[in-house]
């Protein structure tokens, strides 16, 4: 079926605000005006905005039940905080390259170490605790994003960015954690797995390569337990290039998902029907939803945070 599309503008607005150490704080805002083109289906509501912005490498965005979004600075080690009030901080700089982020409801924070290891915070005090750092006595190859299922079980990806040469674990793959410890490897070699994700009734579980433009779906048999892998969906390409995949995704409540690619946050329907994109200054490396509403999206992008209200609130699993 043929989607019509129609054209409209998103004003950037960019404000710098006061930043951590190394980024920039010239308290100026410029404005211009970038014209992009968006299918019909799910548009934002208001401008995008640059929240923060001169760090190495943003990802990992994660909102906590207070409101406060953390994400990391991959390059730098480094996780970040940014208070409801504006506030940054530094929650930890010894993060072991830290990537993915979760937000647990009982102040914990759980983080894909691209050192090998998924481990959980204590957001009270900072403490680190290893959850996994190796399957079959081998080292993961460099974990990287993560999502949490009803279970209290953890699904993560364990591609080849900064891994060790040759690589610790053979196979790129998905992995489980139970919640009683038992790390099980749900698939075999991925090309470049790295965003997860659950459906809303957690049945669907979706990987998001980043090395092809396939992104891809399985039936959960039970928590741990996935068949029935299939294309979910096909990402839109940049002129001129073909192969590219995706990085992060969100969900919604309506169980769409919104992934990070080289355009910009595609939205597609739990049918892999597209439904627009979103496009930023910096190619978007991953995305979350938070604010009063959860209308609010989050999106990490290379050197900065973005923020653009939406019409749709985002999934509140595991907040």
């Amino acid at each position: 079926m043929l989607i019509s599309r129609c054209r409209f503008l998103i004003v950037f607005v960019v404000g710098f605000a006061s930043l951590a150490a190394g980024a920039l704080s010239n308290g100026e805002t410029t404005e211009t005006t970038e014209t992009t083109e968006t299918t019909e289906g799910i548009e934002p509501v208001g401008p995008v905005k640059r929240l923060l912005t001169g760090f190495a490498f943003t990802e990992g965005p994660a909102v906590t039940s207070d409101g406060t979004l953390y994400f990391t600075d991959i390059p730098n080690a480094t996780i970040h905080r940014l208070d409801p009030d504006g506030k940054l901080g530094v929650f930890t700089d010894q993060s072991n390259f830290a990537n993915g982020l979760w937000p647990l409801s009982d102040n914990g924070l759980l983080a894909c170490e691209m050192n090998g290891a998924v481990v959980r915070y204590r957001l009270t005090d900072g403490s680190r605790e290893v959850l996994t750092d190796e399957y079959k006595g081998v080292r993961y190859n460099a974990c990287n994003d993560l999502v949490v299922d009803g279970a209290g079980g953890i699904y993560f990806t364990d591609p080849q960015y900064r891994a060790p040469t040759p690589l610790p674990q053979k196979e790129r793959a998905v992995y489980y954690l139970s919640s009683d410890g038992e790390v099980t490897r749900l698939t075999g070699d991925l090309n470049a797995p790295n965003g997860i994700g659950l459906s809303l009734d957690e049945k669907t579980l979706y990987v998001i390569p980043s090395m092809q433009s396939e992104m891809l779906a399985f039936d959960i048999e039970k928590p741990g337990v996935v068949s029935n892998r299939r294309t979910f969906c096909v990402l839109a390409q940049p002129e001129g290039v073909s192969g590219t995949g995706g990085d992060g995704m969100a969900m919604d409540v309506l169980g769409n998902l919104y992934i990070t690619t080289h355009l910009g946050v595609q939205i597609f329907r739990p049918s892999g029907q597209t439904l627009g994109t979103v496009s930023f200054p910096e190619r978007s490396c991953n995305v979350t939803f938070g604010g009063e509403d959860f209308k609010t999206m989050f999106v990490t992008a290379q050197t900065s945070v973005y923020s653009v209200q939406m019409p749709v609130a985002g999934s509140r699993r595991g907040k």
